[in-house]
């Protein structure tokens, strides 16, 4: 099964929102990318979730925060793959 979330995430630093694209196949990750936001971080979260289950992903991301922000663009992530 291939499964694809496509939406706005909300970034907690600048305080807007960005698109994201991210690719599951057979419960695994297989593309991520997002436009706007902290560039090296989404960059980076990006690179590394490729590869991963959808809910090793969950785990590690769920519940990181920004600062004082009650949530992060990691945490964003996390939600937006519990819909799948």
């Amino acid at each position: 099964m291939t499964a694809a979330i496509r939406g706005h995430i909300v970034d907690p630093v600048r305080q807007e929102i960005y698109d994201g694209v991210v690719h599951v196949k057979d419960g695994v990750i297989t593309f991520a990318q997002f436009t706007k936001g902290c560039s090296g971080n989404t960059q980076g979260v990006c690179v590394l979730i490729k590869g991963m289950k959808v809910q090793d992903a969950i785990d590690k991301l769920d519940g990181i925060l920004c600062g004082r922000r009650g949530t992060s663009c990691p945490d964003q992530l996390a939600t937006a793959l519990k819909l799948l």
